[in-house]
């Protein structure tokens, strides 16, 4: 098997994203050598930046729960082989309300249908380790059960993947359910046998400190110099793409290695730095919450906050092992395994939240590799390269993101308010810490 750009390319299998955020699995599966033709995101601004990043797709901002296979392919035109998707899971998580009445829980639900209706080859469903466990472990029962009907063979006992496993520097446990027709078979990916898995020191050093940049006091990028590659971890050349093989299967995006973007600052008050100063590496900060580094070790799970719809409070990004702050939305994605071409909202809330909701792409990278193997096709590096989006659409706000796609905000008057009363009493709440510190 080869991974050569001079290989005459051939047919690649397609994918439908379904839930697709900003592309983590969509990543992984295109690395593994398939394209993905199309992705359903409600979210506008979500979907703005997969447009971005995925110039070739076919990105649709849609509600999965209204929209039907034959819409699908009328807007694709093309077969669909795979179906693959991450039903938002705060329903299933194991932080907060766990009810099985939760409405948001039917989404898993709507991905069966999808699947039913497109009949594709294979499918990939994603979601929390939550779904595993008390009650919550009938709807993956009945789930199974209902794919088994359409056709499936669903690969069980289903299996819980930890990120850290497959080359990423986070603690991150995720369900996946695979499930292939026609009696090929799919198995899960064995753990990389690391021999020294990737630390948050091999992710972060090679990075400049933000905050030795003005300029990303009001912006989310900057030059800077280029790095030596003799003083770069495997890991961080492997997120830097400095070679052929770290495009994998993938199409090469023409980019500016110099930009170091994701990269707005945030202000801390003395107190909150002297705090993050003297916490422990590898334990939580005791008013923040704030889970701190160590430099050795991987990160705890990146998580994405609440939408706007349930208060708009921000993801709560780790302590830096080396500097009192918290760590930047570009060192979110070299923790979650993006590589730096891969660009996000040019605000910190929305960007820290894109990637708290998504795959990591080397754990989707892993499954993918699984598909492919079930699906029987030798993949090939497609020549050339491809140009990225238009920045703007890393810009957008909640409205510009909503008439740009020609949809409604997703947000009800209601909930504007119920998010501001919440923002309201959450200063309140830190203003009182604060003066007791």
């Amino acid at each position: 098997m080869t991974n050569s750009r001079t290989a005459k390319p051939q047919s690649r299998p397609t994918v439908l994203d379904v839930f697709a955020g900003v592309g983590g699995l969509a990543l992984g599966f295109e690395q593994a050598g398939f394209d993905v033709a199309a992705a359903l995101e409600i979210d506008p601004v979500h979907a703005a930046t997969h447009a971005f990043n995925f110039p070739r797709c076919r990105t649709l901002c849609a509600d999965a729960t209204r929209i039907c296979g034959a819409d699908v392919r009328s807007r694709v035109h093309t077969p669909i082989n795979v179906v693959v998707g991450g039903a938002p899971c705060q329903g299933f998580s194991m932080i907060g309300k766990r009810a099985l009445d939760d409405p948001r829980n039917q989404l898993v639900k709507h991905f069966l249908r999808l699947v039913v209706e497109l009949e594709p080859a294979a499918f990939v469903l994603e979601n929390v380790r939550g779904l595993t466990v008390g009650k919550h472990r009938r709807v993956l029962d009945e789930l199974a059960t209902e794919f088994e009907h359409a056709g499936y063979s669903v690969t069980l006992p289903w299996q819980v993947l930890n990120a850290r496993d497959y080359g990423v520097p986070q603690d991150r446990q995720r369900l996946f359910l695979l499930g292939a027709r026609n009696g090929k078979g799919l198995r899960y990916p064995l753990p990389e046998l690391f021999c020294h898995p990737p630390t948050c020191r091999d992710a972060l050093e090679d990075l400049p400190d933000a905050e030795d940049f003005d300029e990303l006091t009001d912006s989310d990028a900057v030059h800077v110099q280029p790095a030596n590659p003799d003083r770069l971890s495997a890991y961080a050349r492997e997120m830097r793409c400095l070679s052929n093989d770290a495009w994998h299967y993938g199409y090469v995006r023409e980019w500016d290695r110099n930009l170091m973007t994701a990269s707005l600052r945030t202000a801390h008050t003395d107190i909150s730095r002297r705090r993050f100063r003297d916490a422990r590496p590898g334990t939580v900060e005791p008013i923040s919450r704030f889970y701190k580094l160590a430099a050795n070790g991987v990160s705890n799970t990146l998580r994405a906050g609440t939408d706007s719809a349930r208060g708009a409070f921000t993801s709560p990004r780790p302590i830096h092992y080396a500097h009192d702050r918290c760590v930047t939305v570009r060192e979110m994605a070299r923790l979650h395994g993006f590589p730096d071409w891969f660009r996000f909202h040019v605000t910190k809330w929305h960007g820290a939240r894109q990637i708290g909701n998504s795959v990591p792409p080397p754990l989707a990278r892993a499954v993918a590799e699984c598909v492919r193997e079930a699906l029987d096709f030798e993949p090939t590096s497609p020549p050339g390269s491809i140009s990225l989006g238009s920045a703007d659409l890393l810009r957008f706000g909640m409205t510009k993101a909503a008439a740009h796609w020609g949809v409604d905000v997703p947000i009800s008057r209601r909930n504007r308010k119920s998010g501001a009363r919440k923002r309201k009493q959450r200063d309140i709440e830190q203003a009182l810490v604060g003066a007791g510190a």
